[in-house]
């Protein structure tokens, strides 16, 4: 990994630093990943998730194209700006708040403009049923996921949720960006764990900041890491449609 500024936030833009007792990757990652590799995850799937996921497919299926997915996607200001970059796809965003989706624009049952659409959805529903359905992402993004920095909330954490295979399942490009070099350095572990690696932590400055949150960091100094890898085909099967956004 490359050279990193201090973790101290600037005086002007006192946003926190991530504290936690932790000072590298939980102890128990390992175990807990083998836990969820043995037993299937078969939490009931919501009802606002599957009509969000419905609205998503039949669109999608009108006009197949590669999909590109922005969980967590927020205010949406990320999922706005890879739809600009990436006009032959459909950028998904999709996120669990009426409140933060509604500053986009958002109102039931989503919103559609051009090559974006924006649900409401639970993640963890959303990414099993497009697995379930056999999408294939090409590029899938999780901008600065809640850290959980406290030991006893590792499972919250993405790469340790027994939905973590589903999202590896997905296949395509993923990419974490994240403010606590913990985090990306476990998310490693846990794709090379699911043997879908190799993994490694890149701290990086954004040239132009995709999220608000990406923008507060930067501005305060935080130092910011990326992981980035290729998950290739996925035993999930494919989208419809021909891969043609190669950007």
């Amino acid at each position: 990994m490359q050279s990193q500024p201090s973790e101290k936030a600037s005086p002007r833009c006192p946003s926190p630093v991530v504290s936690s007792p932790q000072s590298g990757p939980h102890q128990d990652l390992n175990k807990v990943l083998e836990r969820h590799r043995r037993a299937a995850y078969d939490k009931p799937v919501s009802d606002h998730t599957r009509a969000a996921f419905a609205w998503v497919r039949e669109i999608i299926a009108q006009e197949p194209r590669p999909l590109l997915l922005d969980a967590g996607c927020g205010v949406g200001e990320a999922s706005r700006e890879l739809a600009r970059r990436h006009p032959n796809s459909w950028v998904i965003g999709v996120d669990r708040s009426a409140h933060r989706l509604g500053k986009a624009g958002w109102a039931e049952p989503g919103l559609r403009a051009h090559n974006l659409l924006l649900a409401r959805a639970e993640l963890v529903d959303f990414w099993r049923l497009a697995l379930a359905d056999g999408w294939r992402l090409t590029r899938h993004y999780l901008l600065y996921p809640s850290p959980w920095p406290k030991p006893g909330h590792l499972m919250r954490r993405w790469h340790a949720h027994p939905v973590f295979q589903a999202v590896l399942g997905l296949g395509g490009r993923l990419e974490l960006r994240t403010n606590w070099r913990i985090y990306a350095e476990e998310f490693c572990c846990a794709v090379d764990f699911f043997d879908r690696g190799p993994a490694a932590v890149e701290y990086f400055e954004p040239h132009q900041a995709l999220t608000p949150f990406e923008r507060k960091f930067a501005a305060s100094g935080h130092p910011l890491f990326r992981v980035e890898v290729e998950l290739g085909a996925s035993n999930a099967g494919h989208n419809p449609g021909p891969h043609r956004d190669a950007n």
